[in-house]
């Protein structure tokens, strides 16, 4: 199995207002690009297959965005599984633990909060994706 891809967000805990965070490199999974050709295979890992652990995931996103270690929690109920040419690829969500959004500490890496809306043109497994994950916080 490939290294894994985390999808973060925001969501405010008052107004409910929902951010995702798009990377540098343009999409929403990171903190690497989906390889190219990759498609959406299921939700959720297969009984018996290898998964990635949560927490090591969230801890890396966590270094990687220079942040605190209790700045991400991982969403539980969230697991969508990406085919890709060089073996599958585990993605996994995590939302942002504080009221507002780390808007400094994601510029300083390239990176920017977008709405739902603001998704388009991204690549349409990202997009199948983000509609999983929209669908997963909403319950």
């Amino acid at each position: 199995m490939q290294p894994p891809r985390i999808i973060l967000y925001h969501k405010h805990p008052t107004s409910a207002r929902t951010r995702f965070l798009r990377l540098a490199h343009g999409g929403v999974c990171g903190p690497a690009p989906l390889p190219e050709g990759a498609s959406l295979v299921s939700e959720g890992i297969p009984a018996g297959a290898l998964a990635w652990h949560p927490a090591a995931v969230v801890g890396a996103a966590e270094r990687s965005l220079g942040l605190p270690g209790g700045s991400l929690e991982a969403d539980a109920g969230f697991r969508a599984l990406i085919e890709a040419p060089h073996g599958p690829v585990e993605v996994l969500l995590a939302h942002f633990t504080a009221m507002d959004p780390p808007f400094e500490a994601v510029e300083t890496i390239g990176g920017a909060f977008i709405q739902l809306t603001q998704a388009r043109g991204m690549a349409p497994v990202e997009l199948a994706l983000l509609r999983r994950a929209y669908e997963a916080i909403l319950g």
